[in-house]
């Protein structure tokens, strides 16, 4: 990061700390018309977010990475959101030259047998679709929360993506979860139904399976992996 970079990131988390998300989105929408990006995974926290751009018609694109193997319920949530609010979520898919060799490389379910495959996968399914999604863009929004891992608890804000060359908002970075759940109630936000049924934090349907209660939230994600949940990440999100 700059150092110009540094002090404007430093400078927005102090001053918009206790902002509220409408004020910040229309702040950003006048600073970066039409070169901001939200990427959607049908998840609690993304339907949130859904809900105030279509709601408030903001010029911010809404797209979401189809990595071939979602949940049919994941589906539905995207169909389901997109004719509540009129709107239409733009879709990225991995390359499927980058598939096909993947799969012949590894197998069909490669990614099972050692972290290097599953973060191969990642790569291919995720995050080769987001760089394309970032081209030509000023500012990310995303849905995490620091309560979902340890690792997360070091997110602010604003952050500024190297990776990406963006500025990544992270708007609901200090909601709690009974927030998020009561917000999506009383404003009958379409979610996805396996929530309810213990998947509170929805991938690929071969790499999540429900959490029990007391388990660490991103706990059901590639739970195969013997390591730390605090670094269950799959590269989207990495500093």
């Amino acid at each position: 990061m700059n150092d110009n970079k540094k002090i404007q990131i430093e400078e927005w988390n102090n001053k918009y700390r206790n902002a509220d998300l409408i004020y910040l989105l229309n702040e950003l929408c006048e600073m970066y018309p039409n070169k901001i990006v939200f990427t959607t995974s049908f998840n609690i926290e993304d339907q949130v977010i859904t809900h105030f751009i279509a709601t408030h018609h903001y010029p911010i694109e809404i797209i979401t990475i189809d990595t071939g193997r979602l949940f049919q319920e994941t589906y539905t949530t995207w169909s389901k959101t997109e004719k509540r609010y009129s709107i239409k979520i733009i879709p990225y898919f991995p390359d499927y030259k980058d598939v096909e060799k993947l799969i012949l490389d590894q197998g069909v379910n490669g990614f099972y047998e050692s972290i290097k495959n599953r973060k191969d996968c990642c790569f291919v399914r995720k995050i080769k679709p987001l760089k394309r999604s970032l081209e030509n863009k000023k500012v990310w929004i995303t849905g995490l929360r620091s309560e979902h891992s340890e690792y997360r608890k070091n997110f602010h804000l604003f952050e500024w993506d190297d990776t990406y060359q963006v500025i990544k908002f992270n708007p609901l970075i200090h909601w709690t979860k009974e927030e998020v759940i009561d917000f999506i109630h009383k404003n009958n936000i379409p979610y996805n139904t396996l929530f309810d049924k213990g998947y509170v934090s929805i991938g690929c349907a071969p790499c999540t399976r429900p959490i029990k209660e007391g388990d660490p939230w991103r706990a059901g994600r590639w739970w195969w992996e013997n390591f730390d949940e605090g670094k269950k990440e799959c590269g989207l999100h990495l500093k």
